[in-house]
């Protein structure tokens, strides 16, 4: 999925300001409550779209801020041996390790279900 292009939309409408005194109010982020691993619902799939025939275990449904899902994603990336990445609340381990992933986070305490083929 491709990220959309910046607009003026995004930048709240103010693209220049010829005012010295004129200052930017960003708006900022509300940091992510921490969800425990129990409360956490995620699902494992084998997904083989858009990837040249390549099949990579992506993990979705993660709730938390970007640290914990890199540490998570780390962690089953080395486990398993393998490439991959996270972002957007989703990790991708290169190649199908779906009952491996799944028992790993089972372990971690997570509430983890198979989905798909």
């Amino acid at each position: 999925m491709k990220p959309n292009k910046k607009s003026l939309s995004d930048l709240g409408g103010i693209m220049y300001s010829t005012d010295p005194s004129f200052s930017y109010e960003t708006e900022n982020e509300v940091p992510q409550e921490v969800i425990a691993n129990n409360q956490q619902d995620l699902r494992v799939m084998l997904d083989k779209k858009n990837r040249g025939g390549k099949a990579v275990t992506l993990v979705t449904g993660f709730r938390g801020n970007a640290e914990d899902l890199e540490k998570l994603s780390k962690m089953l990336k080395t486990k398993c041996g393998v490439g991959g990445s996270a972002k957007d609340g989703e990790i991708m381990v290169q190649g199908d390790f779906r009952d491996k992933v799944v028992l790993m986070l089972q372990k971690e305490g997570y509430k983890v279900k198979k989905s798909g083929g």
